[in-house]
């Protein structure tokens, strides 16, 4: 009788242990965010990148290389890439410091940038004329369309700023055409290529997009 008792009394313990701890725990409530608040946050984000953008093209445009410096990012500095495809092995880096100096001490300078597309000869030149060449060639401040991490213009030339810049924004700004004998032919973009740092963000990359062969 005595272990008859004793059974029942383990039994009644285990159930009641299973009981509590089978108890369903609260579960922690996760915030989340409706499809207006969404769209809300891209559209505040894409408008700080589209002025930021006329911001950084204005300086470009004015020569005001001292004020261009002010955007480049702090860690990563800046790349210059000619072309769309962008060579992380020849294409020209510069940091906030090294900018400021050479855009003017040595503005008479010239600095190897990449290469050209297709011939693949050195490009060789002054920081002016590089701007002159590949990055404001036409007037991107007042583009026929911009966009942002959306891309407009699209050459031979392989395009790979996602896998290049996989963390970042850009914004594209492009004209489809100058001269209609041309059909279509001297389009130009340039792409200038945004990382955030401490809630700020920072100029990584500027690309200069044309028709290729």
């Amino acid at each position: 009788m005595r272990s008859l008792l004793l059974i029942l009394s383990i039994i009644f313990l285990v159930v009641a242990c299973k009981s509590k701890s089978g108890k369903k725990e609260e579960e922690p409530i996760v915030p989340t965010i409706s499809a207006a608040d969404s769209l809300l946050l891209k559209q505040q984000k894409d408008s700080t990148l589209l002025s930021l953008t006329k911001d950084v093209l204005t300086v470009i445009k004015n020569k005001k290389y001292d004020s261009l410096a002010l955007f480049i990012h702090p860690d990563e500095g800046v790349r210059f890439s000619p072309n769309a495809y962008i060579d992380t092995a020849v294409d020209k880096i510069f940091t906030i410091e090294i900018f400021k100096k050479d855009a003017t001490a040595k503005k008479h300078q010239k600095f190897t940038w990449g290469e050209y597309d297709g011939s693949g000869d050195p490009i060789n030149l002054t920081i002016d004329e590089y701007f002159k060449r590949f990055v404001y060639d036409v007037d991107f401040l007042t583009p026929e369309t911009r966009k942002v991490n959306e891309f407009i213009g699209g050459s031979n030339s392989q395009n790979n700023l996602l896998a290049v810049y996989d963390s970042c924004d850009f914004t594209e700004s492009h004209f489809s055409r100058f001269d209609k004998k041309f059909d279509g032919m001297d389009w130009r973009s340039i792409r200038l290529v945004f990382k955030i740092k401490d809630g700020k963000y920072f100029l990584v990359g500027v690309i200069h997009d044309e028709w290729t062969i």
